[in-house]
Parts: structure tokens; sequence; C-alpha cells
């Protein structure tokens, strides 16, 4: 039996993205996806697979997400699962829709929140305020 798998990241959100024959089932940490929460999340992780159309309906899919948000952890596990049906397919007209449809579904958004600066306190790029008279 084929099994691939996939790493997908966002900020500071890993999924690991396992995939293989099967009947078609999701899973994110255990949960089946109709069962995961919040909607929004769902319907971003439910992106690859309607995308992909009949290829996603016969693998099963296991996702380990830890780290970061919960938008962070949806937008990680997309990524993951995208990459790994590109994979176990081969399809090169499968990554064109993907890239078609998103850049993110296959390329990782390398974006991290910028550090506070010593000695200042507040926002990263905060200063105090100057006065010239």
């Amino acid at each position: 039996m084929k099994v691939v798998q996939a790493l997908g990241k966002r900020k500071t959100a890993i999924a690991r993205v396992t995939l293989r024959q099967g009947k078609g089932t999701v899973r994110v940490n255990h949960v089946p996806i109709d069962n995961y929460t919040p909607k929004l999340s769902r319907l971003k992780l439910m992106e690859p697979l309607i995308i992909a159309g009949d290829a996603a309906s016969k693998v099963d899919i296991d996702v380990n997400v830890a780290g970061g948000g919960v938008t962070s952890q949806a937008e990680a596990s997309r990524l993951g699962i995208a990459k790994a049906l590109v994979e176990f397919t081969k399809s090169e007209k499968l990554r064109e829709q993907y890239l078609n449809y998103d850049r993110t579904m296959l390329v990782a958004d390398v974006r991290r929140k910028e550090m506070h600066k010593p000695n200042r306190h507040g926002k990263a790029r905060a200063k105090v305020q100057k006065s010239y008279r």
C-alpha cells in the first residue's frame, strides 16, 4: 500500500499529514473533518479536497497538527493536505489547479511576527513620541 507523508507550516503551527489509499476519510487530530470546529477552519481544510475531486475520495488522510492558533493550524493542515495529494497522484494538472486557485496551497507563507526591540515597550516598531518644543 502506498503511503505519502507531507509537512505543512504556517507561523508556529506544524501539520504532519499521512495519506494512504482508503475510503476518503479525513481526520484532524483524530477528529473527523465533519466535526472539526470552527466552521471557517473546516471550510479552509476542505478547499484542497474539493479541488482534487475524486482523487481525494480514494484516500484516507490523517493530520496531526500542533502549535500556533486555530487559523494557523488550519492553514498549515491545508498546505500539508494539498502537498500530499499532489505527491500521491503525481498529477501536474492538479498541481496547476492548486497554484491557480491559491499559491499558498503548495508554497508556505514564510512571514513571521516581528520581534520586539530591546529597551522599548509596546509593539515591535513603536517609539517614544518626540517633542520639538
